[in-house]
């Protein structure tokens, strides 16, 4: 989910510009109040400061032998 990029990005009160995050489920909108994260609306601005990215996968070394990693 790479929502950097998009041209068209949904509105979600987490990504916004107006709002500050309270605790996981809630945020504090400038013009709407204390709402929920997931809640979006006409004033939605996206902020790309406040995404929080995916932690990457850890490689799965598994398929490899000892001797792919010797010289």
């Amino acid at each position: 989910m790479v929502m950097l990029f998009r041209k068209k990005i949904l509105s979600s009160c987490t990504y916004c510009q107006h709002a500050t995050r309270l605790s996981e489920d809630q945020v504090l909108c400038v013009k709407k109040g204390v709402v929920p994260a997931d809640r979006g609306c006409r004033k939605f601005v996206y902020d790309p400061c406040k995404r929080i990215p995916l932690k990457a996968k850890a490689p799965d070394f598994e398929k490899y032998a000892d001797e792919d990693f010797t010289l």
